[in-house]
């Protein structure tokens, strides 16, 4: 089987989906089921994770099925992203994490230095570190220096849906990096979105909003798993070469007359 390997970890989903903006968590539950995702990316500053009763969002989480990785959401320097992350560790007994430093309160664009200098902490420690970061090739190989286990650049802005706006870049990271898996993350409003990114040869995509946000949110999320598996199969296949000009689809080459 064609699974994605973070870590050692084996997933056979390469869509990761989120927990935020849905209308109820029943609905939540529907949209993860439609999009097969098996990663479930949790705030841990925006959720109780101790609470485990009957109507926390945790308990509309099929941990049977999805693996919770706890996120830094909301972090704005180095250390409460370092603290924000222990607490997760203690709260999902688990090591893992994706890792957040915002440096920009309107943006949502990450802080390099301070990503960097907490995906260093954090390994140290013994945390599985996937970090959010921009689409930086600099920064991406320091992240991978500093020990992270997976790089997760952004397509667009957090929660705008604009899809992957610096092509060029993406192209770049991922001709450039084959150490850790790479995962789209952020920015992505439809299928065709996450699509694209797969057909670039990404491992995966990270995305909440595009999800929640859509009038009909579980067809959405069967939409993204299908945009996924379609843009998978188009990177292994391999696209033909691009023309400028016309070439025939029923040649007259080898043609009897």
């Amino acid at each position: 089987m064609d699974t994605l390997k973070i870590a050692g970890r084996e997933f056979r989903s390469r869509l990761f989906v989120g927990t935020g903006k849905y209308r109820s968590f029943p609905e939540m539950a529907r949209c993860h089921e439609a999009s097969g995702a098996e990663v479930v990316t949790v705030a841990v500053r925006r959720v109780d994770l101790a609470d485990r009763s009957k109507e926390s969002l945790l308990s509309y989480i099929d941990t049977t099925k999805r693996f919770l990785l706890p996120n830094t959401a909301a972090c704005y320097t180095a250390e409460d992203a370092i603290r924000t992350a222990r607490l997760g560790r203690e709260a999902c007994n688990s090591d893992w994490v994706k890792l957040e430093v915002i440096g920009d309160e309107k943006t949502l664009f990450p802080d390099n230095f301070g990503l960097v200098e907490a995906t260093r902490q954090l390994v140290k420690e013994g945390f599985i570190v996937l970090p959010y970061t921009n689409d930086d090739l600099v920064n991406a190989r320091r992240l991978i220096d500093a020990g992270a286990a997976a790089v997760m650049p952004l397509a667009a802005p957090i929660g705008s849906g604009l899809g992957i706006q610096n092509l060029t870049n993406l192209r770049i990271l991922r001709e450039m990096i084959t150490e850790v898996p790479l995962i789209v993350d952020a920015g992505v409003g439809t299928a065709s979105d996450v699509a694209l990114a797969m057909e670039l040869g990404y491992d995966g995509v990270l995305l909440n909003t595009a999800i929640a946000a859509a009038e009909d949110s579980v067809s959405m999320a069967h939409a993204m798993r299908l945009g996924v598996e379609a843009g998978r199969y188009a990177f292994l296949a391999g696209r033909m070469p691009k023309k400028l000009y016309a070439s025939a689809s029923s040649p007259m080459t080898g043609v009897v007359r």
